[in-house]
């Protein structure tokens, strides 16, 4: 009569086990191999434009570096040449800014795979002297 209660205790904690390896593993891949994950064409593409960097991408406005910073995100870092963070205006720069980046998210066929890929771009930008001016974040939402 003993051996069934056995049986079912040792089938219960084999369970047990199984959920709980399971679950760690689970976890264990979410927080420490997330960025691992990340689409090779991204990687590549974010590595073939800091190759160019820096790169003036329109007069007044350079192209720093590129980064992936985490999940479906992607980073510009930009300075505006011309600014300088004590004399700018910068709400009405950023005001300008953003809305014309909008605009040119949802049109500009380089930025087709991450609009595919429903990522997120976020344009930070620095004065002449390197100080940080703002950041612009770009959601799927604002861009489909």
């Amino acid at each position: 009569m003993q051996e069934p209660k056995t049986k079912k205790k040792l089938t219960a904690t084999i369970i047990i086990a199984v959920v709980i390896a399971a679950v760690s593993v689970s976890l264990i891949q979410y927080f420490f191999f997330k960025d691992a994950a990340k689409d090779t064409e991204v990687i590549e593409l974010v590595a073939k434009y800091n190759k160019s960097c820096p790169l003036e991408i329109q007069p007044g406005i350079r192209l720093d570096s590129v980064s992936l910073p985490e999940g479906h995100t992607i980073q510009y870092n930009q300075t505006l040449v011309n600014v300088e963070k004590a004399t700018a205006e910068i709400d009405t720069i950023k005001q300008n800014i953003q809305q014309s980046l909008i605009s040119t998210v949802k049109a500009n066929p380089g930025l087709q795979i991450f609009r595919d890929k429903e990522f997120v771009l976020i344009y930070h930008y620095n004065d002449r002297k390197k100080d940080s001016l703002f950041q612009i974040a770009i959601t799927p939402e604002q861009y489909k």
